[in-house]
């Protein structure tokens, strides 16, 4: 399947089962490829555990969460994704499939984070980057407790201490790109926080219990590797929202095939990526 999916770039069943090796009808061959989403033990606390020993690294690593969906016909297929980032790409580690359209549960970010829990210590995770879907007092101080730090995203009517973020941007004088904020409370955790605006105007509030406050800014821009993430496994490669799959076990089957093959991927990318030394090794 793995291959299948390598060969094709395509998630749809025909398009697997073309790409299969030997001689046995293409009817035949799909009727495989369904009864392998329908019934195969594989699980992704299993993958991701494969994927952990496959990207070793000596240091905490820095983690992404964020959301993708689309819809088949009426049907909503929601994703809440966990991406571990490796060698500057975002690799998907778990996932929960949301029964509903839109945002997702407290509840349920906390039960993904401690499956992670499961695969590795609270001290292997040097930060948590999320957007501003991903916030709220439950949450952040679940995060508190589990001794996850994070860096994330802030509305502009977020508190900081007793006064909004917005009233704080509004101190922003003329000239002055930003303000940075040290040892503020947000939601209810002692965090340094960041406030300036995009190019576009658009208010820019970004707040961390992980380093620096001189340097929020700049690691947040890392959150931005599970777009690129997002854009691999659907347009520009995998396809993943062509799938006509929507029930949960099917759709979390698959997550898994395409974690396996973005994984082998990004492996052998950066084997080919790296340059030969003057006696012909690589690097």
């Amino acid at each position: 399947m793995v291959l299948a999916l390598l060969g094709g770039k395509d998630v749809r069943h025909a398009e697997l089962a073309a790409r299969f090796p030997g001689s046995a009808q293409t009817d035949s061959v799909i009727r495989r490829v369904e009864r392998f989403f329908d019934r195969h033990p594989i699980q992704p606390a299993d993958v991701a555990r494969v994927v952990l020993t496959l990207l070793p690294s000596a240091k905490p690593r820095e983690f992404i969460l964020d959301r993708t969906n689309w819809k088949y016909g009426q049907t909503d297929v929601n994703v809440l994704l966990l991406a571990v980032i490796w060698r500057g790409v975002a690799i998907p580690l778990l996932y929960e499939l949301l029964p509903h359209g839109g945002g997702s549960h407290t509840e349920i970010r906390h039960t993904l984070m401690d499956d992670a829990l499961c695969l590795l210590r609270a001290a292997d995770i040097r930060v948590l980057y999320a957007d501003r879907e991903f916030v709220g007092y439950d949450w952040i101080q679940g995060l508190a407790r589990r001794g996850i730090p994070i860096c994330v995203r802030l509305r502009s009517d977020t508190l900081m201490d007793d006064w909004t973020a917005q009233d704080w941007l509004s101190r922003l004088q003329t000239g002055m790109a930003g303000l940075l904020v040290d040892d503020t409370v947000v939601y209810g955790q002692p965090m340094n926080v960041v406030l300036t605006h995009t190019r576009d105007g658009e208010a820019l509030i970004i707040a961390s219990n992980a380093g620096s406050v001189t340097t929020i800014q700049t690691r947040y821009r890392r959150r931005f590797l599970i777009e690129c993430l997002f854009r691999a496994l659907k347009s520009k490669g995998f396809q993943l929202e062509g799938t006509h799959m929507t029930l949960h076990d099917h759709v979390e089957r698959l997550l898994c095939l395409l974690t396996l093959t973005y994984t082998w991927c990004v492996l052998v990318g950066i084997t080919l990526d790296c340059p030969k030394k003057a006696h012909g090794r690589r690097a």
